[in-house]
């Protein structure tokens, strides 16, 4: 059944109301088409509530946007849908290209602070975002009484004398509802073992991110990564109004995952909208995803907060190997990531994830 505008609907009592489903939902697959973004392909999805959200084949696969009922839950930085020729892989060039969005793909065999790897030198969070996919299949289609959209792709990133690493990824959602779902499978293609390092740089904004907004999730312990980051570190999930000059702190969260071995984190604004509430959040496996990042920017222009399901820490592959914490693919070998992420629109949704969270600790 599909649940539209407080109703049921079967198949064939909503196609009875309606010309297409593209008049209430649906997928768009077209090419951006202006300065520096030109051929940029992209994929808009609307599920019929409101819930809506863009991704771009032509960068990796990420999710450049996306909006409950006019309210954006990311964060856009200045640079825009840039192009992924325009990609400088070097040191900090990375950031030319970071248009943010809800999703950004670290990886796939690196990511993290610039740094030398055994004589390689390795630039700012890998090349997974600008590369863009192949295969590419956005469509829809009635399964029973449900609508069910999706887009599939891969993206490979290798090299003569080096990595070989295929990412296939599906995101997909359905009429009605306000999430979705990434299913992703990397591969190595290749005939050496090869450094895995993935990261789902989740990018929360205004007015998801506020003064008084919260992360959300069952820590059970945290780490400052620098300095900067133990500036108030007994208040690293709560978010400060833009702030000028305010340097990046970031955090690692150790979170206790439930009996299937799911891990939920959430941002939350609960004052928004005189106490209406809103926000987002995000589930995922622990098992393939042990340690969540917290970036917390809460500067002037740059104000977003990021949630960052990753395999590793972000201070770059070398300390990752020296440690002993970097993983490998043999050849032939396959890792799979799976994730969900869904709109919190009002307090009392937000009250049943806390209550999820508080279970798990409980538990």
């Amino acid at each position: 059944m599909v649940k539209l505008f407080g109703q049921e609907f079967t198949r064939r009592e909503l196609m009875r109301r309606i010309g297409d489903v593209s008049q209430v939902g649906g997928v768009k697959h077209y090419l951006l088409w202006d300065g520096n973004q030109q051929g940029v392909e992209a994929v808009d999805f609307r599920t019929g509530t409101g819930f809506s959200f863009t991704v771009l084949p032509g960068r990796g696969m990420d999710i450049s946007y996306a909006e409950y009922q006019g309210k954006s839950l990311c964060w856009r930085s200045p640079t825009g849908e840039v192009a992924a020729s325009y990609f400088e892989p070097e040191g900090f060039g990375w950031l030319r290209n970071f248009f943010a969005g809800l999703l950004t793909t670290c990886g796939l065999s690196y990511f993290g602070e610039p740094c030398t790897d055994e004589g390689q030198s390795l630039g700012l969070h890998g090349r997974a975002s600008n590369i863009p996919a192949r295969n590419v299949c956005a469509a829809g289609e009635w399964q029973n009484d449900e609508y069910v959209m999706w887009v599939t792709g891969e993206i490979r990133e290798t090299t003569v004398f080096g990595e070989n690493l295929c990412l296939k990824r599906k995101i997909s959602t359905k009429l009605g509802e306000n999430r979705f779902f990434i299913q992703d499978k990397v591969e190595n293609l290749g005939w050496e073992k090869t450094p895995l390092m993935v990261l789902y740089h989740f990018n929360g904004g205004y007015p998801v991110v506020d003064e008084g907004g919260r992360l959300l999730c069952p820590k059970v312990s945290f780490v400052p990564r620098d300095e900067d980051a133990k500036v108030e570190a007994e208040k690293h999930d709560q978010f400060l109004p833009p702030t000028p000059h305010f340097r990046e702190r970031v955090y690692y969260i150790d979170c206790k995952p439930d009996e299937e071995g799911n891990v939920y984190a959430a941002l939350v604004n609960k004052n928004f909208n005189h106490g209406e509430g809103f926000g987002f959040y995000i589930k995922y496996k622990k098992e393939q995803l042990p340690v969540l990042v917290e970036w917390k920017m809460n500067g002037e222009g740059h104000y977003v907060v990021g949630v960052e399901p990753a395999t590793n820490r972000v201070e770059g592959r070398h300390k990752e190997r020296t440690s002993g914490t970097l993983k490998f693919l043999e050849p032939g070998e396959i890792c799979h990531f799976d994730l969900e992420v869904g709109v919190l629109s009002s307090n009392e949704e937000i009250a049943e994830f806390e209550q999820k969270i508080n279970n798990v600790i409980k538990g």
